[in-house]
């Protein structure tokens, strides 16, 4: 395996709790996520890749969504928001990603001690 595939499999793995983090904040769009998500490389996404996954979340009742005019004369966006079993689910996976996080700092402690 090279770099750029085991960059791909954390992609897919963090993806998902990135996007609801960012959802967690405030309501988003399809395209407003894709946008920020650009300023973290390894975190850019095409739409492809976005909306299934959103689609996704909605089906799963993690995600509510809604269409909201624009005030720039655009057609209406459909924004996404967390639902309290989406809010569960995001705990839980903060819980996750500590416990992640807290074993490779112990494995890398280690490695280097």
């Amino acid at each position: 395996m090279n770099i750029d595939d085991w960059k791909s499999q954390i992609k897919r793995g963090t993806l998902e709790f990135g996007i609801l983090l960012m959802i967690s904040q405030e309501p988003c769009y399809g395209y407003e996520i894709i946008s920020r998500l650009e300023k973290w490389p390894i975190l850019s996404v095409k739409e492809n890749t976005v909306y299934p996954l959103l689609r996704r979340l909605l089906k799963e009742e993690y995600l509510s969504s809604s269409w909201q005019e624009t005030t720039e004369g655009l057609p209406p966006r459909k924004y996404y928001s967390l639902t309290e079993k989406g809010r569960e689910y995001l705990q839980c996976m903060k819980t996750e990603w500590k416990n992640l996080l807290s074993a490779i700092s112990d494995l890398e402690g280690k490695e280097n001690g």
